[in-house]
């Protein structure tokens, strides 16, 4: 029923809307050519032009717990590049099967029982450096010592006050910005 639900509202399964998110971010610019992405409810640009990375890079070794001062870990995409994110990635997080990394370049995470956690969070996620990001405000972040988590799903508002994007920044976890390929638009500069 679920699934149904889901082509009657969209158009299409899931599969199909995901291909659809993949098409409207890299049609936007041929191999190499810098795009800026902007917030698909109002146009406000939310990036400067960024070129495309093939995957995304695994997260920089950091020991943050030899730090001398509380922060982010370096940035896992440098600057004015970004990646497509192909795995599932923020909330909701559901119960596995098997233990396993919560969502890619994370650890394992459980619940209050203690049954393995995954995400079932979406696809397509465009990853950015943080830095990158222009006009973005908090919304919230799930309970972290330090920093904002993606476990608690979008966080970061774009001024119009749409949710765009999911913010990673807490010390022990990779320095990300997630922008949602269904809030997002990427524009020619």
């Amino acid at each position: 029923m679920h699934d149904q639900r889901d082509r009657d509202e969209d158009g299409g399964t899931p599969e199909r809307r995901q291909s659809a998110l993949h098409a409207d971010v890299t049609d936007g610019a041929a191999e190499g050519e810098a795009v800026v992405f902007v917030c698909a409810t109002c146009g406000i640009a939310l990036t400067g032009p960024l070129t495309r990375l093939p995957e995304v890079p695994e997260a920089p070794h950091y020991a943050w717990w030899d730090a001398d001062e509380r922060g982010p870990s370096p940035a896992t995409v440098p600057s004015c590049r970004y990646a497509i994110e192909t795995q599932p990635y923020g909330a909701p997080l559901v119960v596995a099967q098997e233990p396993g990394p919560v969502m890619p370049r994370h650890g394992e995470h459980r619940n209050v029982e203690g049954k393995p956690l995954v995400s079932q969070g979406p696809r397509g996620n465009i990853v950015i450096n943080p830095d990158d990001a222009r006009g973005l405000e908090l919304q919230h972040a799930s309970p972290a010592c330090c920093g904002a988590t993606p476990d608690g799903g979008m966080n970061q508002l774009c001024a119009c006050g749409t949710l765009v994007a999911t913010l990673c920044s807490d010390c022990c976890l990779p320095y990300e910005l997630h922008l949602s390929a269904r809030n997002v638009r990427a524009v020619r500069p």
